[in-house]
């Protein structure tokens, strides 16, 4: 890992010190009771049983019950603090990957999964937790562990600590090697686990499990996510067994180290040079010293796999916006709803324009239709105004003002936006509608949905507006979901109202239901209709008709007729041909 993101890991960290301060004592206190016990069995043998002394040897067993409860104690608090302080700082981590995430552009999630963006915000964060909770922690511990029992070695036997010494380099030896590949093992379970997780997104969402089952692909939909169940166990199963054969070697010298021990001190103890205590007390400590080795070792392991969940997580923290206010972006208020393109070119993918220097003004208060095939450009248009895109060339004026030198938060308040298929949460009623105003009272709600024509639709609801509406809104038609989001509408109360096809998937009575509303909402607003229906905009001031990202015909319905271009023929296939009478439209004059 690099000094920069470990100085930026030590910058999550730095608001806990006190905590860590804490936690820094505890380990030392723990650290210095974990000596009690080894050191107290010398005396245990060599005065108490030996001399055959009952008071000290109650004296010294009641020692090690005390040590073993303060060690207790201490071991909760450390725990307590060690979690407390992780929980916030794996919090702070989700927050600001999700504020970051949510000031992207629309641009941004058109091209990533959504399984992989869940998989940064869970299990990435949740992988760090055994970094910041356990492994920090463990380091100080087995660092502070391994000091003092040195010391107490040496005060013991200085030429049984040499011993024991010697066989630490076969526990160092292989961590490297091991730690690297681990790495990039955890790497590829992060990259599959957030497939699945797409995979698992897609298919078991209410739309997809739609088509899936219409279609009848339940087998090759279940043969696909076995195959990547499959790919993401296999590598799960070696990201566990990597370096088995070094963690056996480890064993190996944590169990033969007592025997070398107890060996070369045998010796001394039949020679006279030590006593029996001295040498049971010194094997004690040596697990005090293996172990923590040991333990700083497969820390290091830990420690370098961890790298990869923060190298994913500094990745999504270091997105830059691509549309973002201006330096010297001002308040737009008082709005009126003029709104002009000059020759604006939008284009998704370079050197693909899916506009091309397209120019028009709507004045204020005027309906504005969008006409033409699908793929023409008029979606694109309106992604312009509230900057949910950002135009690769030309301006986009509202009131005058480019939309680029104005705060987007003040814009997108002065504009309501109806598509052809509504989100609703998977929340009450109430609640999708709050979103608009989340002040609103619930006389302001009843009057925004009686406007939209669908109140008596809710209160016909088993809970009236504290009824869940079901994900994306599936317990509701497509005529009331509609008629939901135009209430909606109703309280935010825009200046300028922006319909992408929004009755383009209803039924001839939902149609009518929705036009109705809409009819009431456009009232002294300007609005931008985007419809292949021209039944819902013949009486629009201006009709655009889009073709390859260019306007090619404008004027109201009657001069496209006259033209005798493009659109008519577009009215001849819908009406004429059938004998038709249009529909009154949106704005019935």
């Amino acid at each position: 890992m690099s000094g920069a993101n470990l100085w930026r890991i030590w910058g999550f960290l730095r608001p806990y010190w006190p905590s860590l301060l804490l936690i820094l004592a505890a380990v030392g206190v723990a650290a210095g009771l974990g000596l009690i016990p080894p050191l107290l069995v010398r005396p245990i043998i060599d005065r108490a049983i030996a001399g055959a002394d009952r008071d000290l040897l109650a004296w010294l067993a009641g020692g090690l019950i005390a040590a073993a409860l303060a060690a207790g104690f201490v071991g909760v608090l450390r725990s307590y603090l060690n979690t407390l302080v992780s929980q916030r700082i794996m919090f702070d981590l989700r927050m600001q990957m999700y504020t970051r995430l949510q000031a992207q552009s629309l641009r941004f999630f058109t091209e990533a999964r959504t399984g992989e963006l869940m998989a940064r915000l869970t299990s990435d964060v949740a992988g760090i937790d055994t970094v910041i909770s356990g492994t920090l922690v463990s380091i100080l511990s087995n660092t502070l562990i391994l000091t003092t029992t040195l010391v107490a070695m040496v005060a013991l036997d200085w030429r049984l600590t040499v011993i024991a010494l010697s066989l630490l380099p076969w526990l160092i030896v292989p961590t490297l090697t091991v730690g690297n590949v681990r790495r990039r093992l955890r790497a590829r379970r992060q990259q599959q686990s957030a497939t699945v997780n797409s995979f698992m997104a897609e298919t078991l969402g209410v739309s997809g499990l739609v088509l899936i089952k219409t279609f009848t692909r339940e087998r090759d939909t279940l043969r696909r996510f076995t195959t990547e169940a499959r790919e993401l166990m296999r590598v799960q199963i070696r990201e566990a067994l990597v370096g088995r054969w070094y963690f056996m070697l480890l064993g190996l010298v944590t169990s033969g180290g007592p025997a070398v021990i107890y060996f070369a001190g045998g010796l001394d103890v039949i020679a006279g040079a030590l006593s029996v205590g001295t040498i049971v007390a010194f094997v004690a400590l040596l697990g005090r010293l293996y172990g923590p080795a040991t333990d700083l070792m497969s820390l290091h392991v830990d420690v370098v796999t961890s790298a990869a969940y923060f190298e994913r997580i500094f990745e999504y923290l270091d997105l830059q916006p691509d549309i973002v206010d201006a330096p010297d972006a001002r308040e737009l208020a008082d709005v009126e709803g003029h709104i002009a393109f000059e020759r604006v070119t939008l284009e998704y993918v370079p050197g693909h324009p899916a506009l091309r220097e397209v120019s028009m003004e709507v004045l204020p208060g005027q309906l504005v239709a969008l006409v033409g095939p699908s793929g023409a450009g008029k979606t694109s248009a309106t992604y312009l105004i509230p900057r949910l895109y950002e135009a690769t060339s030309g301006r986009v004026l509202v009131d005058g003002r480019d939309v680029r030198q104005v705060t987007m938060e003040s814009l997108r308040r002065q504009i309501g936006y109806v598509t052809q298929e509504t989100f609703l949460f998977h929340a009450s009623v109430r609640d999708n509608l709050l979103i608009a105003r989340p002040d609103a009272t619930q006389a302001q709600l009843e009057h925004a949905c009686r406007t939209a024509q669908i109140h008596h639709v809710i209160e016909s609801l088993p809970r009236g507006y504290d009824t869940v509406a079901g994900e994306r809104g599936y317990r509701l038609s497509g005529g009331e979901k509609q008629r939901l989001a135009i209430a909606r509408i109703v309280l935010k109360d825009p200046r300028i109202l922006l319909l992408d096809e929004a009755t383009a998937s209803l039924d001839t009575h939902s149609e009518r239901a929705v036009q109705a509303a809409l009819s009431a909402v456009m009232a002294g607003r300007t609005t931008i209709v985007i419809a292949h229906r021209l039944s819902t905009v013949l009486a629009a001031d201006q009709i655009l008709y889009f073709e390859g990202g260019r306007i090619v015909e404008r004027g109201t319905h009657a001069d496209l007729l006259a033209l005798n271009g493009r659109y008519a023929q577009l009215y001849e296939q819908q009406f004429a041909a059938k004998g038709d009478v249009a529909a009154p439209g949106l704005r019935d004059r």
